[in-house]
């Protein structure tokens, strides 16, 4: 996971100081990764904001934002969902229409692994499309979902730090 930095701390897990990220994403879904390399060219087409696995599995780059205490920029999960051949299609041909971010609200499915949060892979989402240049903002629907939580009610600059220690230092305590 690659993340923007905004700062600085000390890590409580081994006491080496660490950039501070306000986000991490992943570069491809899940499911791209799971096709071994021989089978990539002719299996998986991929942008970076787009994917289809065998003509069949559509996917799409976002961004699940969430808002930071005392901060007006807000922390970003950037992630990718699985959509319909339908939703797709239509997603694909507004990519570069100005005034796509008044599209319908459509349902997607979380692609990408987040360990912070447990599993995460298959949880449906609200994919809201943005105005051209800006990725779709995924909202998790399962109000009880940590990560629908956080979204709800921000997080502290200590909780941003908890999660880049997570990420920094997987499988640690």
């Amino acid at each position: 996971m690659a993340g923007d930095v905004a700062g600085e701390f000390l890590c409580s897990i081994c006491g080496e100081r660490h950039a501070l990220s306000l986000s991490y994403s992943v570069k491809a879904p899940k499911p791209a990764g799971e096709v071994s390399a021989a089978e990539q060219a002719a299996r998986v087409e991929m942008t970076k904001d787009q994917c289809v696995i065998d003509g069949s599995k559509f996917y799409l780059r976002g961004r699940i934002p969430i808002p930071v205490h005392g901060l007006e920029e807000p922390f970003i999960w950037g992630v990718w969902a699985e959509v319909s051949p339908k939703t797709y299609l239509r997603a694909d041909a507004m990519w570069k229409v100005e005034g796509r971010e008044n599209e319908p609200v459509f349902t997607g499915y979380l692609a990408t692994e987040m360990p912070v949060y447990g599993n995460t892979i298959d949880l449906e989402v609200d994919v809201q499309t943005q105005r051209v240049g800006r990725r779709p903002h995924f909202f998790v629907q399962d109000p009880l979902h940590p990560i629908a939580v956080e979204q709800r009610e921000g997080i502290s600059l200590g909780r941003v730090q908890e999660i880049a220690e997570m990420v920094l230092h997987p499988g640690r305590p």
